[in-house]
Order: structure tokens, then C-alpha cells, then sequence
């Protein structure tokens, strides 16, 4: 038996998914789509249950990708039971999407959800009321204390039914419906043609004939069809609240919102959070990134230093045990590390909060507050802050987000920043650098904005009451995407790192040197060797620095190379094409086609930007 759990974001809808599955889940893709489903099993009588979380949606008829995916899941029948998950506070806004699915004709039970603040705010909900309107069985459950969070899975599997409820929709909208359903020779579905009145669905005389109709209905009414619907479904949900809910008279108070949700102090309650959460990740990340470097260094490299293996073989092992080394020693730190502060902002609700009030700033970039938190975070790891971006709305924001997480500089972009830069040239030489970056980030944003092809919408976004994190839920979310960078960066990790390994055991670093020095040497300024150092700085980028010291035979390299070469191999080296990590989560989450378009605008954007610094300084000293 397959179970879809279908509900508004901020419902708890994961939190209930985690109670019925445990940790025992599996994240999959759904095909044409950058949208990651949850599944899990749970038992019931000794048999398997599936139970399918769906990303959370405010409505069937919207056009973006996740609305699409549950809109193709729920017509096709492929759920044998659908669990509806409402939040009980508020329950008119969430009734929306509640009527849509009746009018699927699929099994299904309601599950109000949030009972315990219901209870706080004092609203009486009659369930029975409820289930006599509709025609489903109506559970009331809190999940933050597991109350009746055991009954869903007994309910859905023996009493879900199929809705009786039919919203009636304005009397030209009747009328419409009855002249679709009598146009295709086999007859279509009440829902059908209310979907093709929308210009959704699949059936060319359907879509044509509605086409026809929906055109005579806007003129007549002078607005669009599907806010005709809305308007009705909205008054059936209103409706039906006022039957079914009652609550006691009393002032409502916003509480911290009111601090939180206004420019001042909210602006800097903001900056506050995500700077300690960035800092969070750097120092959390450097610790155990140090620990396990170390480690590696003194139980794995040395002993495999001191083996007399074939040069060959030495050359494959230490490229394999190189590669788990920069994967578990430097991006799992931080992207556990970022994860686990990530769910704690999401399951209190300050997620909600953050982009509410950067979503002026942002939509100057072409993107919406959202956009924010990845962005910020990618000061630790770009591969979790573009994994992020998936809470992006639109495919053109996700787009623009992921060119400008990658510049962002990264912990180990700063491990060249602080260790070149700051040490041999200079502190305010580093922060020259940061300047540089940050200026680049937005006049790309500012570029992409204007050239990148989609509409641009508003964002409408509910903000869900302040609560306290389920530890065990935030354990469980973070598990599910540390399990997830595992499984796909990881593995090409090591396939470039021994094919990189490989290279240099045959020679032809020492041919690529030779043959990018017309570049290196001659346009940027640098030695031959610096090619061979930005090249292994794809596969993590402060190998850039490390490669650097030990093609030069000196880590005083200030021996070797002048200040402004060192300033120049730096600015390069971190404007560069990002780390292979950030490669494969961008082809991961964005396609081949991006994650090329990506590599190549960096890239351009480096030698560009050394270009420059190496031009002017052989016009005027610079350090």
C-alpha cells in the first residue's frame, strides 16, 4: 500500500513523516525535476506500508516545480491513500488546498495537525462536524508531542474514503464544467476540465475547447478563470471554518514577531543570527576539519610515505586516500555542521522571518528573500548552500542563486586568503580581496538578473508561529542530507582525485605547465608551476596553497614569488572554478548544462580579474 502525505509548508507534515518512518528513508528524485521526494516504510498488521512526503504547496493549479510534481502524482492515482495534513490555527487558509484534493476522488483521511497550539490559542474544532461535511475521516494530532501521531497509518489503511464535498462554483463555471466533460469522445472528469480551464492537462480537444470557454468566461466576468475558482473555493473554505471552529474572544498578541518582523531590530537580530551561525560552521567545521586532516596525516599518509610500494601503485592509493580526505576531513564537517543549525532555524520558524525581511534586497538580484541563507552559509561550504537552494521558488532564482553561491568565498578559499595573502602581502591586501569578490558577486547578480530568462514573481510566504525544535527531528533531517552529500559528491571526489593523480604520474601536468604558460606566465605574471596549483585547486581549494608550497620547495613564498604574484595567484585561485565537491552537487542539483556555464563564468571571471590586478601593476606599484 502507497501513502501520500500532501499538506501547506509549515503543517509539520515532515515532522509526522518522521514519526511514521523513523531514520529509515530514501531521498529520490523525481524524473524532469530538480525535486527531491522523501519515502519511507512504516508496518501495519505485519504488512509494508509506503508513505510518500510531498513537498509542501499552498494549491493544485500552481505553475512552479513542486506544485507541478504532486499536481502529475495526485492525477495519475499514484497514491492507494492520501493523508492531508492541515494545521489546525489555521485552518480556513489550509482548507484551500483540502478542497482540491477532494475533488481528486482518491481515498483519503484529514489530519489536523498543531492541536496543542490550537488548544493555547483556545480554538475548538468539532472533527465530527467536519468529517460529516466532507465525507473523510478527520484526525486531530499534535506531532511536536506525538499525540495521536500513531492512529494516522490504522485510520488511512481502514477508514480512508473518498470526499463527498463538492465546492459549487459559480454558475458559469457549472455550466463550462458540464461542456468540457461532454467534449472528449470518452468523456473527461469533473477535475480534468477544471484543470483545462487553466490551461493544464494533456488532451488537445479538452485544452482547445477550454480555451474557447475560458475566454468568453474572462470577458464576461472581466477577470482570469482561475481567480474565478480561487474566489470560490475560498468562500466554500470560509464556509466551512465557520461551521466547524470556534474560538474564544481575546487580543492577539504578536510577541516577538514584533521585534523580529520590523526593519529595526529585525534587520540586526538577523545579521546577528546568521553571522554566529556562519561562524558556528567556520569554527565547528575548522575543529573537526583539523582533527581529521591530522589524523589522516599521521595514520594514512605517513605510514603510506614511508611503504615501499610501486610508484604506480603509491601514486593510486594516495590519490584515493587524499580524496576521503578532503571529503571527510573538510566538506562533511561542514556540511553536518551547517544542516544541523539549518533544521534548528527551520523547525522554530525564523526561516520563514529571514526572508521575509531580505526580500526587498534580494529582488534586486532577481531573487527573493529566500535566496539569503544559502548565500550567507555559502561562507562555509558552498557544496551545502547550493544544496539549499532547492527552498528557492522558481527554476530562474535557483538559477541565478547557484552562479553566485559559487563565487562566494568559501572556508577554504579563506585558508589561501588568510594564508597567502594576509601572511606574506598583507591584512588589508586580504580584505582588498574580499572587496573584489563581493563587488564581482553583485554586478553578476545585477547581470543574471536582467539576462536570465522567466518571469520574476512575488513571493508570498506564511510565517509560522515560533516553536521549540524537535531534537530527533533535527538529528534526522540533517542525517537524511549529510547521507545524500555522501552518496554523490563523494564518489567523484575520488574519481578526479585519482584521475588528477594519474596525470601527474604521467607527465602531463608537466605538458599542461608548459602549455598554459603563454597564460599563467605571460598574461597573469605568474611561474610556469602556478598552472599545476590552480589545477589541483579544483579538487579542493586550499590544495591550491598547499600544491603551491610544494612545487615552490618552500613554504616561505616570498623566496620564489613577489608579493603581487602572490596577490594575483590568490585572487585567481579563489574566483576560480569551484572545487569539484561544488562541481557535482551543481550538475547534481542544476543539471550538466549549468554546472558547465558555471565552471567557464568563473573561470573567466579569475583570469579576467588577474588580468586586471597584473596590468595595473606594471603600471603603478601596488605592494
Amino acid at each position: 500500500m502507497k501513502i501520500g502525505l500532501i499538506g501547506n509548508p509549515n503543517v509539520g507534515k515532515s515532522l509526522i513523516f518522521s514519526h511514521l518512518t523513523g531514520i529509515g528513508v530514501e531521498v529520490s528524485n523525481y524524473p524532469g525535476t530538480t525535486v527531491d521526494i522523501l519515502s519511507g516504510v512504516s508496518c501495519i498488521n505485519r504488512l509494508p506500508v509506503e508513505i510518500i512526503d510531498l513537498p509542501g504547496i499552498y494549491s493544485l493549479d500552481g505553475e512552479g516545480d513542486e506544485e507541478r510534481l504532486v499536481r502529475d502524482m495526485v492525477l495519475s492515482h499514484s497514491f492507494d491513500v492520501l493523508v492531508v495534513i492541515l494545521d489546525a490555527v489555521h485552518l480556513e487558509r489550509n482548507l484551500y488546498l483540502f478542497l482540491q484534493v477532494l475533488e481528486h476522488r482518491i481515498p483519503m483521511i484529514a489530519v489536523l495537525n498543531m492541536a496543542d497550539e490550537a488548544e493555547k490559542q483556545e480554538i475548538q474544532i468539532d472533527t465530527h462536524a467536519l468529517s460529516q461535511i466532507t465525507g473523510v475521516p478527520v484526525l486531530l494530532t499534535s506531532a511536536t508531542l506525538g499525540k495521536n501521531i500513531a492512529e494516522i497509518i490504522p485510520v488511512a489503511t481502514t477508514r480512508a474514503s473518498v470526499g463527498t464535498y463538492q465546492v459549487a462554483y459559480d454558475r458559469h463555471i457549472e455550466a463550462a464544467i458540464r461542456t468540457l466533460m461532454r467534449v472528449s469522445d470518452s468523456g473527461s472528469s469533473r477535475v480534468a476540465s477544471l484543470l483545462a480551464l487553466q490551461g493544464i492537462g494533456t488532451d488537445p480537444s479538452l485544452l482547445e475547447a477550454a480555451r474557447t470557454i475560458a475566454g468568453e468566461l474572462e470577458e464576461e466576468h472581466r477577470m482570469p478563470v482561475s481567480s474565478l475558482l480561487a474566489g470560490n473555493r475560498h468562500h466554500a473554505a470560509s464556509e466551512i471554518h465557520h461551521q466547524v471552529v470556534s474560538k474564544a474572544p481575546g487580543k492577539e498578541m504578536r510577541g516577538l514577531d514584533s521585534w523580529l518582523l520590523t526593519p529595526f531590530p529585525g534587520v540586526l537580530i538577523m545579521a546577528g543570527i546568521l553571522l554566529s551561525m556562519l561562524l558556528a560552521v567556520f569554527f565547528i567545521g575548522s575543529f573537526f576539519e583539523e582533527l581529521i586532516v591530522e589524523a589522516c596525516d599521521i595514520w594514512v599518509l605517513g605510514p603510506l610515505a614511508g611503504a615501499s610500494l610501486d610508484p604506480l601503485v603509491y601514486e593510486l592509493i594516495f590519490s584515493f586516500v587524499i580524496a576521503i580526505q578532503a571529503g571527510l576531513g573538510i566538506a562533511f564537517p561542514f556540511v553536518f555542521t551547517f544542516y544541523l543549525l539549518m533544521s534548528v532555524v527551520e523547525d522554530t520558524g525564523y526561516m520563514s522571518r529571514i526572508a521575509f525581511l531580505a526580500d526587498r534586497i534580494m529582488h534586486r538580484f532577481g531573487l527573493h528573500g529566500q535566496a539569503i541563507i544559502p548565500m550567507v552559509l555559502g561562507l562555509g561550504c558552498n557544496v551545502p548552500a547550493i544544496m539549499a537552494i532547492r527552498q528557492i521558488g522558481t527554476k530562474r532564482e535557483r538559477h541565478i542563486a547557484a552562479f553566485l553561491i559559487t563565487m562566494v568565498p568559501c572556508s577554504a578559499r579563506t585558508v589561501i586568503i588568510a594564508g597567502i595573502v594576509s601572511v606574506f602581502v598583507g591584512l588589508y591586501a586580504a580584505l582588498s580581496i574580499y572587496l573584489i569578490i563581493f563587488s564581482l558577486i553583485l554586478l553578476s547578480g545585477l547581470f543574471l538578473s536582467k539576462i536570465t530568462p522567466g518571469t520574476q514573481l512575488g513571493m508570498v510566504l506564511e510565517v509560522p508561529p515560533l516553536r521549540v525544535p524537535s531534537p530527533l527531528m533535527v538529528l534526522t533531517r540533517a542525517w537524511i542530507h549529510i547521507r545524500e552529500f555522501l552518496v554523490i559528491a563523494m564518489p567523484l571526489l575520488i574519481v578526479s582525485s585519482i584521475f588528477l593523480g594519474l596525470l601527474g604520474f604521467y607527465g602531463v601536468l608537466d605538458v599542461i605547465e608548459t602549455a598554459t604558460a603563454p597564460v599563467v606566465q605571460g598574461i597573469l605574471g605568474l611561474p610556469p608551476f602556478a598552472s599545476t596549483a590552480l589545477l589541483f585547486g579544483v579538487l579542493r581549494k586550499e590544495m591550491a596553497f598547499e600544491t603551491l608550497v610544494v612545487l615552490a620547495g618552500t613554504a616561505n613564498l616570498t623566496e620564489v614569488m613577489t608579493r603581487i604574484q602572490l596577490y594575483i595567484f590568490a585572487l585567481v585561485s579563489t574566483l576560480f572554478i569551484p572545487c569539484v565537491s561544488t562541481i557535482a552537487v551543481l550538475y547534481r542539483e542544476q543539471g550538466l548544462k549549468t554546472a558547465i556555464q558555471i565552471s567557464l563564468y568563473t573561470v573567466f571571471l579569475g583570469f579576467i580579474a588577474g588580468t586586471v590586478v597584473h596590468w595595473i601593476s606594471t603600471l603603478i606599484p601596488l605592494f
